[in-house]
């Protein structure tokens, strides 16, 4: 008995072994590669598949997702003989499981050669400043040869970034200063537009300033001629309506005379001839006051009489010449006609 126990348990162990074979449960964004007597028979989707145990075997399980590889840094030599570091990223995606499997020993290590030289070929033909300001533009350019390259791979590149671009130690040094350079004369330029806006709008607000005060001035001086004229204008009127006759206005004549001696500036007063025809005038209306004759008038020359101190006349020496000087608010003899 105890040698059938020992054949049935092998049989037993071998047809769980075979069942585990003959199913294959593949999972969803994944494919399988088949393969009978070490040749390709059929490539397994998701599911549940059945397979022939000891005659087909799965060679390996792709995953159909898209795939993100990071490269290390390589280093790469611009048009302008500078060594740079450029760190790129991959997204790749299976999309013939047979193909990457058949027609590429490793496509992740393909990949990764085929960018590399990719980006010396087209960093070698830019300088540093192009390299560092058209990354759009390297990467379209690996995408392109990439794609086109991986195609019978059954790989499709669907982007290239690149992660970083780190020039030598002292090109970083030359460009902080030219960049610091750069800030500082941005901000002299500006100062010197705020400083330069500012002048103008001072400028401009001192001559508008000037022209309106300009302005009032100008407005002030009219109000006060048309008050003054009014002013004439009534006294005017009030006289006219008055009907004022010559012996008011010699008296008002002689009561501004005394005006014009005012003033510390006054060495010399000069009596106009019409303060004889004014004086006539006024002993007219005295004689007619009281009946009797009218005083005689002075002379046109002689002085108005005040009470001052007689005394020598004081002589103008402020013309050069030593000549007799009139003084206001001083007596002097009366001149002989004769």
């Amino acid at each position: 008995m105890e040698p059938v126990l020992i054949v049935l348990v092998v049989l037993v162990v071998v047809a769980f072994i075979a069942l585990i074979k003959t199913i294959q449960v593949i999972p969803q964004a994944s494919a399988a590669i088949v393969e009978r007597f070490g040749r390709y028979t059929r490539t397994l989707n998701a599911g549940l598949n059945i397979v022939v145990p000891f005659i087909d075997r799965v060679r390996n399980r792709i995953d159909l997702r898209e795939q993100v590889v990071p490269f290390p840094p390589q280093p790469v030599i611009t048009q302008d003989n500078l060594v740079v570091n450029i760190d790129t990223v991959i997204y790749y995606q299976v999309t013939d499981a047979r193909a990457a499997t058949y027609e590429v020993a490793s496509y992740i290590q393909a990949i990764e050669q085929l960018t590399v030289t990719t980006l010396r070929n087209i960093i070698g033909s830019m300088d540093l400043e192009s390299t560092l300001t058209s990354r759009e533009v390297i990467n379209a350019g690996l995408r392109g040869v990439l794609d086109e390259a991986t195609g019978k791979w059954g790989i499709r590149v669907n982007r290239v970034e690149l992660k970083a671009i780190e020039p030598p130690t002292s090109i970083q040094d030359s460009m902080e200063k030219q960049m610091r350079a750069d800030r500082d004369k941005r901000a002299a330029i500006l100062t010197a537009e705020g400083a330069r806006q500012a002048a103008i709008l001072r400028a401009e607000g001192d001559k508008q300033a000037a022209v309106l005060t300009a302005e009032g001035e100008a407005q002030a001086a009219v109000l006060r001629a048309d008050g003054e004229a009014a002013a004439i204008r009534t006294v005017f009127e009030a006289i006219h309506e008055g009907d004022a006759d010559q012996k008011l206005l010699a008296y008002q004549y002689l009561q501004t005379l005394p005006e014009l001696a005012k003033g510390d500036s006054n060495k010399l007063w000069i009596i106009p001839s019409e303060v004889g025809d004014a004086l006539k005038g006024l002993g007219g209306a005295f004689s007619g006051l009281t009946g009797g004759a009218a005083p005689a008038a002075a002379p046109a020359s002689a002085p108005i009489p005040v009470d001052r101190p007689a005394g020598p006349r004081p002589v103008d020496t402020d013309k050069g010449a030593a000549r007799p000087r009139v003084e206001p608010n001083r007596e002097y003899p009366k001149l002989d006609p004769e």
